[in-house]
């Protein structure tokens, strides 16, 4: 056999004990530890960025509508008190983590913060000593003013008030007081509006609250400037009944056409009947006055009010003695004079005198005139009637119906619309009259037609897919950085870290080159190759080959050296170690391996004609 070049013999021992992690870490390739680093870097800011979201507070609004003035005082005010912030909605809200609002709010209300806000009957309580009548009086308004703006700011409608007050100086040395007003400014949240009783509400409350205050004298307006409030002129009272009646009008229209509905989609379906009724309403008021007079038709039935009578029968009745005598001179002439009882007989009368008083005698026993009168007056049935009609009276129903054609499956199980028969449309129509209270001498007509309902795809809203939804997109939101580094971090560990730390768990055997008599033993024998060499085969069981067996005994003939060291077992050295020890002795010294090599051609030459 031909003569080996001596070489230091190698020990494949692994009872040495393993490097330290940094040792390892060394040893390996550049790009792996590049690798390695960066992914430890990666999953270091993937736990940082989840710890920083997971801690991230829930802000709630502080402030909302503030100017720029009371915003940056707040602004500044949370600064010194060290308490984040930030802002929302343009600027115009001021939001701080929920759990410190409560706090805030009220240590910035002990600071006078947002001075904004409107102040009350608060304002009494910071009376100054020595303070004048008429700065307590400006206070007391001032204070009556914010309360009445809080009340109205309660609306749900108003967004903001004013209200000013003018309250005249009271002086008992006039007659006649100046009486108060007031103005009220509204700013209503876009898009709302208010009717007319809360506008009503809103002047009896400040009426109500100022003394001597007249709902005439306060004045709503809005934002835009537009008077809100009746101020008892008739255009605006005019205006106020109009739009009562065109509500009234709307609102009994709506019942009229929901009743025909109710009756009539249980038959035809839901969305198959469309209808609308159109009322003629009349609001006029009339108002009639009627006197009645029924004669009194027996004398049962009569009744006497006052009765009167008059009877005259003679001279002495009508009041005097009868003018009687002979008419002339002789007539006119003086009685004589008379003569008392007592002082003897009356003297005879003149002639002139006993004709008169012969005359007179005659004409009191003459007959004189009668005259009866008698005046009767009875009572009298009188009826007086005052008729109002009643407002809001129909004079006239119309309603128009539209019925859809009926889907109607044949043999095939195949459904087509169908027109309705002359008989369901009559039935239909006699049901929305009586639905409707129909009334032929009222005018009232019903006007009830079949025909297929077109379906517009523009007009319908497409459903969106699960994906599109809001809901969704904003589950999306909320867990898309959780779920990002989540799965960011996955990748970056098991695609960067783990064959890092794989590669520094492997433990390289010292690299050292056997005798030429062991390596070719060790290596393989005479017919190994130099991929046989490389492979991950186990080289420990070589060693026990002739081949070893003979370089061992030369290199004991020669003193090289004393003896090899006791072979450690296979299992004890993993197959991994033993391969990469193998390599690295390839890497480090080629000429070695060269030898190798040649010992296996010679090897085999030598072997070949003796097997032969």
């Amino acid at each position: 056999m031909p003569a080996v070049a001596e070489m230091p013999v190698a020990s494949f021992s692994s009872a040495a004990p393993a490097p330290a992690w940094g040792g390892r870490l060394a040893t390996m390739d550049r790009r792996k530890r590049l690798r390695l680093a960066l992914g430890v870097a990666v999953l270091v800011a993937v736990a940082v960025a989840a710890v920083v979201l997971g801690r991230q507070p829930d802000w709630r609004v502080l402030f909302a509508n503030l100017s720029d003035k009371d915003g940056g005082a707040v602004v500044a005010q949370l600064t010194t008190m060290n308490i984040p912030y930030k802002y929302s909605e343009g600027g115009g809200a001021v939001m701080v983590p929920a759990d410190k609002v409560h706090d805030v709010r009220l240590r910035l209300a002990s600071q006078g913060l947002p001075k904004g806000s409107v102040a009350g009957f608060e304002l009494m309580e910071n009376s100054r000593f020595g303070m004048t009548q008429f700065q307590e009086k400006l206070n007391f308004q001032r204070g009556l003013e914010g309360e009445l703006t809080r009340s109205i700011q309660a609306l749900g409608s108003v967004q903001s008030a004013r209200v000013h007050l003018a309250l005249p100086s009271q002086n008992g040395f006039f007659r006649e007081q100046q009486k108060p007003s007031a103005s009220v400014l509204l700013s209503l949240y876009p898009g709302r509006t208010l009717e007319r009783t809360q506008i009503a509400g809103i002047v009896h409350l400040v009426a109500s609250s100022v003394p001597e205050l007249a709902p005439a004298a306060v004045s709503v307006l809005d934002d835009s400037g537009k008077l809100l409030s009746d101020s008892g002129a008739a255009g605006d009272a005019a205006g106020a009944v109009d739009g009562q009646q065109l509500q009234y009008r709307q609102q009994l229209e709506q019942l009229y056409t929901r009743r025909i509905l109710d009756i009539l989609e249980p038959v035809v379906g839901r969305q198959n009947v469309k209808a609308q009724v159109t009322a003629d309403v009349d609001f006029s008021q009339t108002e009639a006055t009627s006197e009645e007079h029924r004669p009194n038709l027996t004398a049962d039935a009569s009744a006497v009010r006052s009765q009167q009578t008059v009877e005259t029968t003679g001279a002495a009745a009508a009041g005097g003695a009868a003018a009687g005598g002979v008419p002339g001179a002789t007539t006119n002439q003086p009685p004589g004079p008379s003569t008392a009882p007592v002082n003897g007989a009356a003297a005879p009368l003149a002639p002139a005198a006993a004709t008169a008083a012969t005359a007179g005698a005659a004409a009191a026993t003459a007959k004189p005139p009668g005259k009866r009168e008698s005046i009767t007056n009875y009572e009298v049935d009188k009826t007086v009637k005052t008729v109002r009609g009643a407002t809001g009276q129909i004079r006239r129903l119309s309603a128009a119906v539209v019925v859809n054609y009926q889907n109607i499956a044949d043999a095939q199980g195949k459904s087509s619309p169908t027109a309705l028969s002359a008989q369901q449309i009559e039935q239909m129509t006699a049901l929305v009259r009586e639905t409707i209270g129909f009334s032929k001498d009222r005018g009232d007509s019903v006007n009830l037609m079949n025909a297929p309902f077109l379906v517009d795809a523009t007009t319908q809203a497409p459903e969106l897919p699960l994906w599109k939804k809001p809901e969704t997109l904003e589950l999306v939101r909320s867990l898309a950085w959780p779920i990002g580094l989540a799965v960011l971090g996955t990748i970056v560990l098991f695609g960067l870290v783990r064959p890092g730390l794989k590669a520094m768990a492997v433990v390289p055997p010292p690299a050292a080159l056997p005798a030429p008599g062991l390596a070719v033993g060790a290596l393989g024998g005479p017919g190994a190759t130099l991929d046989a060499m490389l492979s991950e085969e186990p080289l420990r069981p070589a060693l026990a080959s002739p081949v070893n067996a003979a370089g061992q005994a030369g290199l004991a003939g020669a003193g090289a050296a004393a003896a090899l060291p006791t072979p450690t077992p296979p299992e004890v050295v993993p197959e991994q170690a033993r391969l990469e020890g193998a390599r690295q002795m390839a890497r480090d010294n080629p000429g070695a391996v060269a030898n190798i090599v040649k010992g296996w051609v010679n090897g085999d030459a030598a072997a070949t004609p003796a097997g032969a």
